[in-house]
């Protein structure tokens, strides 16, 4: 009997067991938003601005964010991080951008909207982005610098946390 109790609890979260269709929808919506034309160019494109990303975060704050992101892209964003690597400023969003479009540069097309896009994939269907917006504000018991830094590099959007569709 206290077998099963137990057993019970052993339940894989359901983030895990539908980690796959979640991603595959996310590229979706990437797609549709940056207009490319494969699933290939698109993961460029998102594995790009992650990484962009976490290269201005500092260690705690990326720790933060990993921790709001589905499981697989939480894999692409801490995947080769190398959290030694002095955090770098945030500059302005066409110099993110070209960064973004230097991740393996022969076969990247990443738009130059590609921050939005992957912003606007993000809040689409209520994902992760207002979850994220949640976590990156809340002050940390230990945390010193400023907790809304990461939450302040986040799109706007509406009370769901969906950012706002191309115009």
């Amino acid at each position: 009997m206290a077998h099963k109790q137990r057993a019970s609890h052993l339940t894989i979260p359901s983030e895990y067991l539908h980690a796959s269709q979640d991603f595959e929808r996310f590229l979706q919506d990437a797609r549709e938003a940056s207009d490319l034309a494969t699933r290939h160019q698109v993961y460029t494109m998102v594995q790009g601005v992650l990484q962009t990303f976490l290269r201005r975060l500092e260690v705690r704050h990326a720790i933060l964010f990993a921790n709001a992101l589905p499981p697989v892209l939480r894999a692409i964003f801490v995947d080769d991080w190398d959290p030694n690597e002095p955090s770098r400023p945030f500059e302005d969003r066409a110099t993110m951008t070209r960064e973004v479009q230097a991740l393996r540069r022969d076969h990247n097309l990443a738009p130059d909207t590609s921050i939005r896009d992957v912003a606007i994939a993000a809040g689409r269907g209520g994902r992760f982005l207002a979850r994220l917006r949640r976590r990156c504000a809340r002050p940390r018991r230990g945390m010193r610098g400023p907790p809304r830094m990461a939450a302040s590099r986040l799109p706007e959007g509406d009370a769901d946390g969906v950012a706002p569709a191309r115009g």
